[in-house]
Formats: C-alpha cells, sequence, structure tokens
C-alpha cells in the first residue's frame, strides 16, 4: 500500500457546523463593521445632515449684549441685561489672549480641520479604561458649533452633529473668524459672557491691559468657570493659571523667565460691575421703560444703547447739591444718635468688624464707620474703607439731641456729649474731610431743563435711588405754595395790569363754597403792609395780594390762563377756588420746571424730553428725539412744524422776570445774590406749616427746579421756607450749570419803556422826583408822565389851607 494511500493521509471531512459558525460570525461581523455603519452614514447623510445649521449664519451672529445707557457726553449711566458682554473683531483682541487660550483649550487649532482626531481618541480611551473624562476631545471649533448651534444634552448623536459642524463651519470660516466666535461667546463667570466682559469683571480694565498673568488666568475659566473662578476658588484657579502659563511656554509662546514672573504674582482678580460714570438711577429707570416700550424686552440684550439728554457734569453736582443740601437740613435739626452701639468684645476683631462695617447699609455717598477711641477733643473712627479719620469737637458742635423739627437738646460742650466708643455712625466727606452724619430722613428732588427745547440736563428724583426708586422729579405731585404766583401775577399783565398797579395788602375774610366756611388767609409774617405794588408783591411773596389779585382776575380766566404754561387741566380743575392764589395745586418739580422755561424763553411752551437717541450694536441711529424748538432769533422760519408754539408775550415774559429778579435782589431769595450773576431770576414756595420748600429759578437758557419735604407730608419745622431748604441746593448746582453762560443781563424785547413811579403808589411822578424809582411798562399801557406829582400836589393843598 502506497503512502498516500495510508489512512493517516487522509483528514477527515470539516463538519458542516463549524462551517456554519464561522460564515455567521463573519456575516455578523461584515453587518456590524461594514452594512450598519454604511446604512447609519446614508440615513445620517441623506435626512440629519441637511438639517444641520449652515455656518455661514455665523457671519451675521448677533451676541447678547446688554443696554447701555449713557449722557449726552458718553459717560456710562447704567447697563441692563443678563449677559454681560463686550464684542470684539479678531484685530481688537490682544495676541497674548489667543496663545493663553489656544494653549489650554486647543494647542493645534491652526492645525487641525475642525477635529482633533488624536485628542478626540486619548479622551476615548480615558473614559473607557478609567471610567471617567479627564481631557477633553473637543476642538475649539467644535465648542463654537456646540455653543451657537447645539444643545448641551450629552448625547452621541450631539457629538456627531458636533463633529460634521466643526468641518461645516472649517470649510467656511477662517481660523481667526472662528477664533473670535469662541472668545465672544464663552462664559467665564459672573454673568460675563466673553473675555472682553471677563477683564472688565475680574480686572476692572479694559482687555488690551491686562498682563500675562491675567490673561493666563481668563485662559482658564472656560474649563469650569465655577471651580477655577479666581475669586470664589482663588487656590485651584492659581493652579489652573499656573498650567496655562507652563503650557503657553512649552508653545514657546513665552519664556521660562515670563512664566516664572507671571507664575509668582499673586491671585487678585475682584469682581467689578459696569464702571459707571454718572449715578443717575432714576434716568436709568426711565431709559429702561422707554427701550422695552418702544423696542421690546429684546432691548435688553440687542446691545443698544440709550443716549440721554444728561450732562455728566451737571448730574454729578446735582446728585452732590441735594445730598448736601439735606444733610445740612440734618445738621440744623440736631443728631438722633448712632446707627447702633457695639460691644467692646465685637471691637475687639478688626476683620469681623469691617466686615460688619461693609455690610451696613448706607446711601447717598455716605460711608460707615465707628468710634474706636476718645482723646484729645477728638473721636477716632475706623471707616469701612478700612481707613482711620478723626472727628475734632468743633465738627461736632451743630450735633445737640433731636427732639423734634422745631426743637433740640442742649448744645454739646465736649465730644462725649454726642459720641460714645462703639458707635456705629455715618460720615460725609465734607469740606475735604470725613464729617459725623446722618440717614436723612427728608427727601430732595431736582429737575434742570434747557429752556430753549426741554431737554433735561440732571435728574435727582431723591437722596439716593437705591434707597428709594421713587422719582420724586416725576411722579411726586406736591403742592407748590407760592412757586404759583409768577403765572398768576403774568395773567395780570396779560388782562391789562402793569408791575407797578397797586393791590391792597390787607386782612380778608372770605365765605367761599369751594373751600370751608371761612377763610382768612395771612401772609407768612403775620403782617399787613396796605397797598402794594404788584412787583415789589411777588418779591416778598405776599399771600393777601395774591388772593386779591386772583380774586380781581376771576378764578375761571386766571385758571385758563394758567393752563398756558402747561400745567394739566385736571389739577387746575380740582382747584378752580381762591386758593390756587397760594398754590394748592400739586404738581411734579418736572411739571413746575417746564412752567418756568416759558419765563427763560420769553415765552414759549416746551415740552421736556430725556431720550435724546438710540443708537444699534452696530452705531446707527434707529430713534432721535424731534424736540419743539423756542424760536429765539430772526432766522425762525414761520409755520415750522419744529417751532415751540408762543404762549405769553415776550414782554409779558421780560416784565415777570424782572419781578422775579427783584425776588433774588431784595426778596425771598436774596441769598442767591452770593452767584453775582446778572442773569438769574426766580421764586421761592412754601407751603402750609411748611410742609413742603421750593425754588424755581432760570436764566435765559437753564431752568431748574428743586423741592424738600417729606414723602408723607408733614412740617419741615418753623424756619424751613423755600429760601432756606431748597434755594441753596439750587445754589449750589446752579453755580457750576451758569458758567456756560456769559454773565449778562435777559435781553429786552422791543416796545417796553421805562418811567419813573412813585414807591409807594405806583403812579408816574416827574423825572426829578427824589426817591422815585423806574418801572418798566409795555409802551401802550405806560402812564402818562406828569409835570408835577401827585404828592407835590398834595403838599401845595395842604399849605392853602393852613
Amino acid at each position: 500500500m502506497s503512502q498516500s494511500d495510508s489512512p493517516e493521509s487522509n483528514p477527515a471531512p470539516k463538519k458542516p457546523f463549524i462551517r456554519y459558525v464561522k460564515w455567521f460570525m463573519w456575516s455578523n461581523a461584515f453587518i456590524a463593521f461594514f452594512l450598519l455603519p454604511a446604512a447609519a452614514a446614508t440615513y445620517y447623510m441623506v435626512t440629519v445632515y441637511p438639517t444641520l445649521p449652515d455656518p455661514a449664519e455665523l457671519r451675521e451672529v448677533t451676541y447678547q449684549v446688554p443696554l447701555r445707557i449713557v449722557t449726552a457726553d458718553d459717560k456710562l449711566i447704567s447697563e441692563i441685561g443678563i449677559k454681560r458682554r463686550i464684542p470684539l473683531a479678531y484685530h481688537e483682541i490682544p495676541e497674548r489672549m489667543t496663545q493663553a487660550i489656544i494653549s489650554s483649550e486647543d494647542e493645534s487649532f491652526f492645525e487641525h480641520g475642525g477635529v482633533d482626531y488624536k485628542g478626540l481618541g486619548r479622551a476615548v480611551f480615558e473614559l473607557i479604561t478609567t471610567g471617567k473624562k479627564k481631557s477633553g476631545g473637543s476642538t475649539i471649533t467644535m465648542q463654537v458649533a456646540r455653543n451657537f448651534f447645539l444643545s448641551k444634552e450629552k448625547t452621541y448623536l450631539r457629538k456627531l452633529n458636533e463633529i460634521m459642524l466643526a468641518y461645516k463651519i472649517e470649510g467656511e470660516l477662517s481660523k481667526q473668524e472662528i477664533l473670535a466666535l469662541y472668545l465672544n461667546k464663552i462664559f467665564l463667570g459672573y454673568r460675563s459672557y466673553g473675555v472682553a466682559a471677563a477683564a472688565k469683571t475680574y480686572y476692572s480694565k479694559p482687555i488690551s491691559e491686562l498682563s500675562l498673568d491675567e490673561f493666563a488666568m481668563i485662559a482658564g475659566l472656560p474649563k469650569a468657570p465655577s471651580a477655577y473662578n479666581p475669586i470664589a476658588n482663588p487656590s485651584r484657579a492659581k493652579l489652573r493659571r499656573n498650567y496655562v502659563l507652563r503650557r503657553m511656554h512649552d508653545q514657546n509662546y513665552i519664556t521660562e523667565q515670563e512664566m516664572k514672573a507671571a507664575q509668582a504674582v499673586e491671585v487678585h482678580a475682584k469682581r467689578t460691575g459696569p464702571v459707571i460714570d454718572v449715578s443717575a438711577g432714576y434716568v436709568a429707570e426711565i431709559a429702561r421703560a422707554f427701550a422695552l416700550e418702544k423696542f421690546g424686552k429684546a432691548a435688553l440684550q440687542n446691545g443698544l444703547t440709550i443716549v440721554t439728554t444728561l450732562q455728566s457734569d451737571l448730574q454729578i453736582r446735582a446728585n452732590e447739591a441735594v445730598q448736601k443740601g439735606l444733610q445740612a437740613y440734618e445738621r440744623r435739626h440736631g443728631y438722633r444718635g448712632p446707627i447702633k452701639q457695639l460691644t467692646p468684645e465685637v471691637m475687639e476683631d478688626r476683620a469681623a468688624l469691617l466686615s460688619m462695617l461693609q455690610k451696613t447699609s448706607n446711601f447717598g455717598g455716605l460711608r460707615v464707620g465707628v468710634v474706636t477711641e476718645i482723646k484729645d477733643k477728638a473721636a477716632q473712627v475706623l471707616v469701612e474703607t478700612d481707613e482711620t479719620t478723626s472727628l475734632p469737637f468743633s465738627d461736632l458742635t451743630w450735633a445737640a439731641p433731636f427732639k423734634s423739627v422745631n426743637r433740640k437738646g442742649r448744645a454739646p460742650k465736649k465730644v462725649e456729649d454726642v459720641l460714645a466708643v462703639g458707635d456705629v455712625i455715618y460720615l460725609q466727606w465734607l469740606d475735604d474731610r470725613w464729617q459725623l452724619a446722618q440717614n436723612p430722613r427728608a427727601e430732595a428732588a431736582l429737575i434742570s431743563i434747557d429752556s430753549s427745547n426741554g431737554a433735561i440736563q440732571a435728574m435727582v428724583g431723591g437722596f439716593d435711588y437705591f434707597r428709594s426708586k421713587y422719582n420724586r422729579t416725576t411722579q411726586g405731585k406736591r403742592q407748590v405754595g407760592s412757586n404759583i404766583k409768577p403765572f398768576l401775577y403774568s395773567a395780570g399783565l396779560e388782562s391789562g395790569m402793569t408791575a407797578a398797579t397797586t393791590i391792597n395788602d390787607a386782612p380778608v375774610v372770605f365765605h367761599d363754597r369751594n373751600l370751608e366756611d371761612v377763610w382768612r388767609p395771612e401772609n407768612y409774617s403775620g403782617r399787613f403792609y396796605g397797598p402794594t405794588r404788584l412787583r415789589k408783591a411777588l418779591a416778598f411773596s405776599r399771600n393777601l395780594v395774591s388772593v386779591r389779585l386772583l380774586k380781581k382776575l376771576g378764578i375761571k380766566q386766571a385758571s385758563e390762563y394758567m393752563l398756558r404754561f402747561g400745567f394739566p387741566v385736571e389739577e387746575i380743575d380740582r382747584h378752580r377756588d381762591l386758593s390756587l392764589s397760594l398754590g394748592s395745586v400739586q404738581f411734579s418739580p418736572l411739571q413746575v420746571a417746564r412752567a418756568y422755561a416759558t419765563f427763560s424763553n420769553t415765552g414759549f411752551q416746551i415740552d421736556p424730553f430725556i431720550i435724546k437717541e438710540v443708537r444699534n450694536f452696530n452705531g446707527e441711529v434707529i430713534y432721535r428725539a424731534t424736540p419743539k424748538i423756542a424760536c429765539l432769533t430772526n432766522q425762525c422760519v414761520a409755520g415750522d412744524e419744529q417751532n415751540a408754539p408762543r404762549v405769553i408775550e415776550a414782554r409779558n415774559a421780560y416784565i415777570m422776570t424782572t419781578i422775579m429778579q427783584d425776588v433774588i435782589r431784595i426778596g425771598s431769595g436774596k441769598k442767591a445774590k452770593a452767584l453775582k450773576r446778572l442773569d438769574i431770576a426766580g421764586k421761592t414756595g412754601t407751603t402750609n406749616d411748611q410742609k413742603d420748600a421750593w425754588f424755581s429759578g432760570f436764566n435765559p437758557h437753564i431752568v431748574t427746579t428743586v423741592w424738600v419735604g417729606f414723602d408723607q407730608p408733614s412740617t419741615l419745622g418753623r424756619s424751613e421756607v423755600g429760601g432756606r431748604a431748597a434755594l441753596p441746593i439750587w445754589m449750589d448746582y446752579m453755580s457750576l450749570a451758569l458758567q456756560a453762560y456769559p454773565n449778562q443781563a435777559f435781553d429786552i424785547p422791543k416796545g417796553l419803556v421805562n418811567i419813573k413811579i412813585d414807591k409807594e403808589t405806583g403812579e408816574a411822578v416827574p423825572p426829578q422826583t427824589a426817591g422815585a424809582l423806574y418801572e418798566v411798562f409795555r409802551k401802550e399801557l405806560a402812564p402818562e408822565v406828569p409835570t408835577i406829582s401827585q404828592k407835590q400836589i398834595e403838599t401845595l393843598t395842604d399849605e392853602l389851607f393852613e
């Protein structure tokens, strides 16, 4: 038998079962690794891929940017919005910032095509072997795809979409465009989105001014804004920052010396909000409401800029004037005591003490301090800012105990009569030093308007917006007292009276069915002065003359005339009685200032406004105010819709202005003479029991009204009249506001003449008459000048019958 025929040389035939198993395994493998992926890929490309967003949309992307509110001279008042963002173009982003971000987030950004497979594979391997994701597999491009187009859900489909979108983005945009999108979009903590906003939030400066260690700190935030936050977790933030610096060194962006120097810098981030240039909370709220009404809720995130009519220097001075004026009122009425008293145990821990002081509410520029020692006739005070100051007794002499608005306790004779160790007190920066102050109970408002067009130059609605958001310039309707009188006197001129017309200042009793059964008005002084010229009566604010004047004119005629000044008809209608003559009507300071603007601009009615224009994110003007303008020159076009309507004659406005100049020259507002101006006029106002104090004054360009009082009407105190409580605030503000205008007298309109009159009777007298004074008259109403005066006639008659 041959070797080939032996049984050992013929292998047994393969079993059909084994062949079947192998076939089955290879078939499943083919299906699993080839057919299913191919089918899934086909399905994805046919059904899902076409629905992915078009990356070209990123060229037109709009960011959620806060609403900015600024003054007319571009000083920031407020930023309002959920997200804080300052979008930058790529060329505006410092190179150090891009280097730091690339080093920490995607070191091969400029080499890959949107997906870093090496990094992605490493992340997958770590996830499989450890069960944890230690390193990120997403490139900057993939993060852009996720941040702009995809949800935050963690699914394999979203990851696939992210990869595909990254490729599409890379094919559509340049690397620089992608990086700019990323750096403007990423969340970096504390409502800050984008690196420019983070620079402001953590370091309170533009991104261009950051140092290397600060760039690295911000670059470390995208991975975990909370965990690596330099304020909340400074130690972890420092580790992350130093890691970024090492990666920058590894990438040859910085030298070893630069790396070590930056790593040695201590964490110094401090949370800051937008740097507000001008405090104007009441105006910011008006602007916010305007934006919402005009542009809807999107206004708070579309990067609009609302430009107000405020002048920053005037608004700052107005704030200071109101705050100082209310503190001056407090000092006139005594000291109510400390905020609270601390025990000796609390005083021992300086850090805890400072923390407590900083948490104590303070408003209106006040600071909080605690008395730590009394020696050498002075109190030593630790201020919340961690500085120490001294309050000498000479600055405390005003601080007699407050008893009521009309009474104080015994005047202090030493520091201990006022303060004690452990007293927590308010401090005001005044006359270049800290002084004892109080959180005022009274309130005040100031409104200042360009009288030619109504542009509001300054608005202060109270002592501090964050103490009370109630805007007293627009919402506070209070009795105006004698501030109403110029409009009544102007009605008198309109009816044919003159400034020399006399009305008897004598006791009067009225039975007026619209008032109480019997009304006995009286002058503030309680005295009576007999026949009084209108000029003198207004200068000294004689109440009885005003009442008789209204009686003479007729309530209907006077009421209708007052409407010319823009006062609301419904309020005038509620007071069509003799009390109108003494200011029983209730108006807001804004309404009063608007009315006085008519005297300032020679007779035109203007409409106050505070929104000058609105710009979109690109700086394009999408709204602009078109106020009516007082026609003060001969170049105005008759019939122009932009002309403000003339409501009183120029000569009437001028004569009333000269009378109100006398208010300042000799009358109830004579404190204002200290301003040494030839171009100011105004009127005080005080209501019953001194519940409201007013002063409204103007020059040919600007009008300002100040009100002082309690929100719940009650007396300010017996002596707190308009000339004492409100006028000093007006003067403080106007001392700056008037500097923009030449110190020259009001222009005199045509058709007026000056004639000498007897100062007692108001009658014309011969030019040579001793003791006479000049009065201004409209030509057609000028009295005939006699050759001999009435007094001379009376003297001759007496001599004849002696």
